[in-house]
């Protein structure tokens, strides 16, 4: 396993590690310091695991790497991911998975407002509560929601499919309960 220090080495460097190593390969990234851009736009079929808090957009525009997150993360991980998997240790702050086309989110704890905006494809898995606007004009993929749903779930969705384990908010335009 390569281990890359985030004390060490500054995001593009990282990412630029990352982007190096071969399908298969797996790395461990310490410290991370709440770091943005983490292992953002991988194509190469490698296991990254972030041992801490990172930033927002972790994850972002990738198409092959499965990444663990050992902490919590900022805004939009997994932005336009195409294939692969992230999983959360923790919870997700605002657009979890937005745009997404393939590929399995995961988040342990809670995500906030506008998690699978306009997503297209792929699964969002939340363990727990999903803030306001969850599933915003999602057009396509399935959204899993282990507790409560906040207000305005599914507002103009298209063809994307929300389950719901808790309790429902309140249901956004173009949304029903079947």
């Amino acid at each position: 396993m390569v281990a890359l220090n985030g004390t060490e080495l500054s995001t593009r460097e990282l990412n630029t590690a990352l982007r190096a190593l071969p399908d298969g390969a797996s790395v461990l990234i310490t410290d991370p310091r709440g770091r943005h851009n983490l292992a953002v736009g991988l194509s190469n079929h490698v296991a990254i695991t972030i041992d801490g808090n990172a930033g927002y957009f972790t994850g972002g525009l990738c198409d092959g790497p499965d990444l663990v997150i050992n902490g919590f993360v900022g805004w939009s991980v997994g932005e336009n991911l195409m294939q692969g998997s992230i999983r959360v240790r923790g919870s997700a702050s605002r657009s979890a998975g937005s745009s997404a086309h393939g590929g399995t989110l995961i988040i342990d704890g809670g995500a906030s407002l506008r998690a699978g905006i306009s997503l297209k494809g792929g699964t969002i898995a939340i363990a727990g509560d999903a803030g306001a606007m969850c599933g915003f004009m999602a057009q396509a993929g399935t959204i899993l929601i282990g507790g409560d749903a906040g207000p305005g779930l599914g507002d103009s969705l298209y063809e994307a499919v929300i389950y719901v384990a808790g309790a429902i908010s309140s249901l956004g335009a173009d949304a029903q309960v079947e």
